[in-house]
């Protein structure tokens, strides 16, 4: 039946079950813009784990979390991107090609499973998108990230011509 859905419904159902309201607030914590459109790309900052104003799996990956927390702290980041998308061009069915993500982990400092906690993103892209949802990938371990949030994943997307 999944593969019958469209990837609007496939999202809305993912959300959904991460409890996510993809009409809700999907705010930034600077002087910055979350979504910038140029010509036929869309280019989304940075998003950590935010719900209702309250970032949700803070901490340290390695100390304060496992790798189930991590992975769905990273879901959520990718959900909200998504929900970005929605909210700028109308429909994820636009969506030509997710081309890359990058996905940082505030981890200790012998974490070395950095891709496993990526995959929680690459998971909801894949699963929403479909073929569209296949990116290029980078992965990164750092110190600190914004409001002590686990993770963080930006991407870039490209639309369909119908869309430009």
């Amino acid at each position: 039946m999944i593969e019958h859905m469209t990837c609007d419904e496939r999202f809305i159902a993912l959300a959904k079950e991460f409890g996510f309201d993809i009409y809700g607030e999907n705010t930034v914590g600077g002087r910055y813009t979350p979504l910038i459109r140029h010509h036929d790309e869309l280019y989304i900052s940075g998003l950590v784990p935010r719900m209702d104003g309250k970032i949700l799996y803070p901490g340290r990956v390695g100390r304060d979390l496992g790798m189930a927390d991590a992975q769905a702290a990273a879901s959520i980041c990718a959900l909200r991107g998504l929900a970005l998308i929605v909210d700028a061009i109308g429909s994820l069915d636009k969506v030509k090609s997710l081309i890359r993500i990058t996905v940082h982990v505030r981890c200790t400092e012998d974490f070395v499973d950095l891709s496993e906690v990526a995959n929680g993103a690459s998971d909801v892209f894949s699963h929403v998108l479909g073929d569209a949802g296949k990116h290029t990938r980078t992965t990164v371990g750092v110190y600190q990230l914004p409001k002590n949030a686990a993770v963080e994943v930006d991407m870039i997307a490209a639309l369909r011509p119908s869309v430009l």
